[in-house]
């Protein structure tokens, strides 16, 4: 079995070759700062259609430290980024976007608090470069009404940027939920955590992979991953249609006493209408809640990788690697290498003294 590396740094990756190498040689640099050579670098292709594999590919082969692992298909930030978690063997584990809108340079910040006794160091942004003013409103909505909402306590304005202790990434890892939120995540396996204030930058390069569709998506999986409120909402809400008709009723009753008729078709239609759209919000609720079950119950595996590169290796996982214990998935890690059974057609031996850039 390989010595296990001091640290890794996890970094998804969705069509990022334009500003993949400068990450690379920025989060090189930083963890060479804290670690020396004791650090890996795991890049996750979360099934690109640009050459960011190749640019992986290439990385791999040139520096040791970094370890390639390809998506069988994009799955998705959230699922992505718990493949590369999969992946890590570090004692201390960094969880960063390959953006650089996260600074890896603020590892070396991180580092001396965890040795201070923090299992969970989090970056928490007090300002962010290169935002429309559509996204800044609408993250600062969703992560109040989270706030109140959630049944555990989130720090506001944070994302996945994080270090952790291994304990923590291992206890992450064997949580099986597929609608995943990992902050979230972190945040309810407690430990002593710490927010690190710091400045958001701008994108290095390309375009968000974030638009509108996938933040309302996201922002669901959050609430429902971590509150019943809505379910409870809806029952207050029927509650509330419920006395609504019934004083409705009495009214009409006492109308019909007084040989008086109810007319206004506008208002019968505003009421029926009302009440239709109330029980419809109720359902799709309570709707929400059972896919997430129906998901969860048919156990497909939580990712698919199709390979990974490390050197002048390639090689595969076993299929239910997603599934593994952490203690297994690290021992399947280390037999990949370490039997010969490569799928590239020559094992060459990696540089030692390689560089990042």
């Amino acid at each position: 079995m390989t010595q296990a590396p001091f640290l890794s740094i996890v970094a998804p990756c969705h069509n990022e070759e334009e500003g993949l190498r400068e990450f690379c040689r920025r989060a090189g640099a930083a963890a060479q700062s804290v670690a020396g050579d004791a650090f890996e670098l795991i890049l996750v292709d979360d099934g690109s259609s640009d050459g960011t594999w190749e640019i992986i590919s290439e990385l791999a082969e040139k520096v040791p430290q970094v370890l390639g692992v390809r998506l069988l298909r994009n799955h998705g930030h959230q699922l992505a980024s718990t493949a590369g978690l999969s992946a890590a063997r570090g004692e201390r584990v960094l969880l960063i976007d390959a953006d650089l809108q996260d600074p890896p340079e603020l590892l070396l910040m991180m580092m001396p608090i965890m040795e201070r006794g923090a299992d969970v160091v989090y970056g928490q942004r007090t300002r962010r470069e290169g935002e429309t003013w559509f996204k800044l409103a609408s993250a600062s909505l969703f992560y109040r009404a989270l706030s109140r909402l959630a049944s555990v306590t989130i720090p506001r304005d944070t994302g996945d940027f994080r270090l952790m202790r291994r304990r923590v990434v291992d206890i992450l890892l064997a949580m099986p939920e597929r609608d995943r939120f990992i902050r979230g995540m972190v945040s309810w396996i407690g430990g002593r955590q710490v927010a690190l204030p710091y400045e958001r930058d701008a994108r290095f390069a390309g375009t968000t992979k974030y638009p509108l569709r996938k933040m309302i998506n996201f922002a669901l999986d959050a609430i429902t991953s971590f509150s019943t409120t809505p379910l409870r909402i809806a029952t207050w809400l029927g509650m509330i249609s419920a006395g609504v008709a019934v004083a409705l009723l009495v009214y009409t009753f006492v109308r019909w006493l007084q040989d008086e008729t109810v007319t206004g078709w506008s208002s019968i239609m505003a009421a029926v209408s009302t009440f239709s759209a109330i029980q419809l919000i109720c359902i799709g609720i309570i709707g929400e809640y059972l896919g997430r079950l129906v998901q969860e119950s048919k156990k497909r595996p939580m990712f698919m990788i199709e390979t990974i590169r490390r050197g002048g290796e390639q090689a595969e996982l076993p299929t239910a690697f997603s599934e593994m214990s952490a203690g297994d998935k690290r021992a399947a890690l280390d037999a990949a290498f370490e039997s010969g059974e490569l799928s590239a057609p020559q094992k060459s031996k990696p540089q030692q003294n390689g560089r990042i850039g």
